[in-house]
């Protein structure tokens, strides 16, 4: 071998170490870089997964204070309407029992007459004459049926009465 080959195969021998070398280099800033980069990635993701667990707990209180605030909705309408049941099987009740009354003759209606009305000939005094018989208003006694008819309107009446009032409290309480 001749010095310019023995110095060629030095050359080339470098050139392989330097290459070498930096191409080690280049694993170890490879290797330096990943470490930080996986830790900063692992930092942040432990970041993400705090916001992800607070918005999430936060969700959870809510639909617990909603479901809270539902139930109790829900059983304040279910006393109103069992009251308004109540109040309306009460008037069915006084209202079949003055209809029995009326249909007995136990009880009859009778409505006021005007004693000054020229047209509907009473010409009974209203004060006490000297004998001491008191006059009190007069009254005339209606038709058992036309009593049935006016104790069912007045029936359908309380009945919308009652119906209205439990309607009322119904959106008073879903409102709020």
């Amino acid at each position: 071998m001749t010095q310019v080959q023995k110095l060629a195969g030095l050359v080339v021998m470098i050139l392989v170490l330097m290459a070498s070398a930096a191409g080690g280099a280049w694993q170890i800033q490879n290797w330096r870089l990943g470490k930080q980069l996986s830790e900063q990635l692992s930092a942040q993701s432990a970041a993400h997964q705090g916001q992800l667990d607070a918005i999430t707990n936060e969700a959870w209180r809510q639909q617990k204070a909603e479901q809270s605030k539902r139930l109790a909705i829900e059983q304040q309408i279910a006393a109103q309407d069992q009251q308004h049941a109540q109040e309306l099987s009460d008037a069915q009740r006084k209202q079949a029992l003055l209809r029995d009354r009326l249909a007995t003759a136990d009880v009859r209606l009778s409505v006021l007459l005007d004693s000054a009305d020229s047209a509907s000939g009473c010409n009974v005094p209203s004060t006490p004459g000297a004998s001491g018989v008191v006059h009190a208003t007069r009254r005339a006694q209606l038709d058992p049926a036309h009593a049935q008819r006016i104790i069912a309107i007045t029936d359908d009446g309380d009945n919308a009465v009652i119906a209205l009032r439990a309607c009322q409290d119904y959106v008073r309480t879903i409102s709020r």
